[in-house]
């Protein structure tokens, strides 16, 4: 049900809005990956939520480039 949600709020972003969120998350994605290699991660499902809103985030841009060409 979360992420119905998460997706929901995604969609009535604007374009800008996504290409600031998908930004904001490569950078906490790095920064998870820093503390993982310095074991200093301490919350490890965040990788996964993080990784999995990237892809929410590009899969809504591609289709919002797909309505736009057609």
């Amino acid at each position: 049900m979360k992420t119905k949600q998460r997706f929901g709020d995604l969609q009535r972003m604007s374009a800008d809005q996504l290409q600031d969120e998908l930004l904001s998350l490569k950078k906490e994605q790095f920064n998870l990956r820093f503390q993982r290699a310095t074991g200093q991660l301490e919350n490890t499902s965040r990788v996964r939520v993080v990784r999995r809103d990237i892809a929410r985030i590009k899969t809504l841009q591609s289709r919002q480039r797909a309505a736009a060409q057609a």
